[in-house]
């Protein structure tokens, strides 16, 4: 089966998470010293899942790739009941 959709470019796809976490955190000062309530909350829970979204998509590449380097290992499973 192949792809026919387009794809991002790979400096694109390696800074994605970081724009979430920078876009969440300036949503979450903006929520700060914004001086109206009903506008300040749904920034900041815009702010709040954007970087909780940047974090986990870091820290789930973080673990594929992890994972991606010891498959041709064949005690892998072994070398991580160790830690």
């Amino acid at each position: 089966m192949t792809r026919t959709g387009k794809r991002l470019s790979r400096p694109l796809y390696e800074v994605l998470p970081w724009i979430y976490v920078a876009g969440g955190a300036a949503a979450l000062f903006g929520s700060y010293v914004s001086p109206y309530r009903a506008v300040s909350i749904p920034i900041g829970l815009l702010g709040l899942v954007g970087v909780l979204g940047g974090i986990v998509v870091l820290l789930r590449r973080r673990d594929f790739r992890e994972m991606q380097s010891q498959y041709g290992k064949p005690d892998a499973l072994g070398d991580l009941d160790k830690d």
